[in-house]
C-alpha cells in the first residue's frame, strides 16, 4: 500500500470538484471562509477550474471535465494534498475518464472526501494500491469553530496523528443555512454504540469501505477489483467501514446482500457501520440494525453500529487502505492506523 506525503508547513492544498462544486450557498461562503482559515494557518491554495462550477448534472461539470481536473491535479507538482469540494450524486460518471493507470504510476498523494467521493477514495485503494482519506470535504472546514473531527482530519493530513476516537455527541438536524453558512455542528444527540455481539472487542485489518450507496453501484462493474484486493491482503484481513446516504433500511439490506454474494466480505475481520441518514426509520418490521446484522452476523466477527462515520456528523476521518487497530470498550471506540 502506498501513502502520500504529509502536508508540510507552508505546503499547498489542492481543491478539486469531482462531485459537486461550491457554487451555491451555504457551500460557497463556507468554502471561501475555509480558504481564509487555511491561508491564516500558513498554507497555499491551488484551486481547480471546477471548484465554483455548477453546470454539471449531479456533479460540478461534465464527467470529462471533472475527470480532467482530477487527473491533472493528482499528478501536479503544484499541490501536496487534495481535498474534494463536496459530495454529490453522479461521480460514478467520471470514472470512465479518470486515468487510473497514470495515477497508479504517479507519486502517491493524499486525497480526502466522503459520500460520493467514495468513487475515488475506494478505487484509489483497490485499483491503485494508494491510501486515501474518507473524511470531511472542503466546505466543512469553514465552520467556526472547528469541531474536533476537523482537527483530526487536519492532523491526519499533516502527519501529526494516526489515531482517531469517537465523539460524545452527534448532529441530527443541522443549523447551517444560506443565511448561516458557518454554523458549527448542532450536537444534540448522545453517541451510543450498538455492538453485536454486545461485548468489548479488538480487531485488526485493512480499513476498506465508504458510502454504501456508491459501493453497491461499483459492485460488479469493470472497476470492481475487490476480489484481487482481498486476495492480496488476505493475511491482514479487512475491516469494512460503511455508512449510507439515500438508502432506506430495505435498500441497506439489499445492498449488503449484494456485496456479500459478490464475495466482498470474504476475509472480513469486522464491520464498522456509521449512522445512516435514515436513522430511526422502520419499514415493515425492518430497522437499521436488523438490516445489517441479519445479513452479516454469520461471519462471527464484531459488528459495531452507529459509529461516527458519514452523513450524520461528526465523522472520524479514516485512512482507507491502512491497517486499522480498532478497540471498542463500552461506548468508546478508538482506531489506530498503521501505514504499511
Amino acid at each position: 500500500m502506498k501513502y502520500g506525503k504529509f502536508l508540510p508547513e507552508k505546503g499547498t492544498i489542492g481543491f478539486v470538484a469531482p462531485s459537486f462544486g461550491c457554487n451555491i450557498e451555504p457551500y460557497k461562503t463556507a468554502f471561501d471562509h475555509s480558504a481564509e482559515i487555511w491561508v491564516q494557518k500558513g498554507y497555499n491554495l491551488n484551486c481547480g477550474p471546477n471548484v465554483y462550477e455548477g453546470s454539471g448534472i449531479g456533479i460540478s461539470n461534465t464527467p470529462e471535465k471533472c475527470a480532467e481536473e482530477f487527473n491533472k491535479w493528482y499528478v501536479s507538482k503544484e499541490n501536496d494534498v487534495l481535498i474534494s469540494c463536496g459530495g454529490g450524486e453522479l461521480m460514478c460518471g467520471i470514472l470512465d475518464y479518470v486515468d487510473f493507470d497514470s495515477i497508479r504510476q504517479a507519486e502517491p498523494k493524499w486525497f480526502m472526501g466522503y459520500s460520493d467521493n467514495t468513487n475515488l477514495t475506494f478505487l484509489l485503494t483497490t485499483l491503485c494500491d494508494t491510501a486515501a482519506v474518507y473524511g470531511p470535504c472542503a466546505a466543512a472546514f469553514g465552520m467556526e469553530p472547528w469541531h474536533e473531527s476537523l482537527n483530526d482530519a487536519y492532523r491526519l493530513l499533516t502527519g501529526q496523528s494516526r489515531e482517531v476516537h469517537g465523539y460524545a455527541q452527534w448532529e441530527k438536524e443541522s443549523l447551517k443555512t444560506e443565511e448561516n453558512p458557518l454554523e458549527p455542528y448542532n450536537l444534540t444527540e448522545e453517541k451510543i454504540l450498538r455492538r453485536f455481539p454486545d461485548a468489548d472487542c479488538q480487531m485488526e485489518g485493512r480499513l476498506l469501505g465508504g458510502c454504501l450507496d456508491c459501493l453497491v453501484t461499483l459492485c460488479g462493474t469493470s472497476f470492481d477489483k475487490v476480489d484481487a484486493f482481498n486476495e492480496k491482503y488476505k493475511e491482514d484481513g479487512i475491516i469494512w467501514f460503511m455508512e449510507s446516504c439515500d438508502l432506506n433500511v430495505m435498500s441497506i439490506r439489499r445492498a449488503l446482500w449484494q456485496l456479500e454474494h459478490a464475495g466482498w466480505f470474504k476475509y472480513t475481520k469486522g464491520f464498522l457501520i456509521g449512522r445512516p441518514l435514515c436513522f430511526g426509520e422502520e419499514l415493515m418490521g425492518m430497522d437499521q440494525y436488523r438490516a445489517v446484522t441479519e445479513v452479516l452476523a454469520h461471519y462471527n466477527v464484531p459488528i459495531i453500529m452507529d459509529v461516527d462515520l458519514g452523513h450524520l456528523a461528526p465523522m472520524m476521518p479514516l485512512v482507507c487502505g491502512s491497517v486499522g487497530h480498532v478497540k471498542v470498550e463500552g461506548n468508546d471506540i478508538s482506531i489506530k492506523m498503521e501505514y504499511r
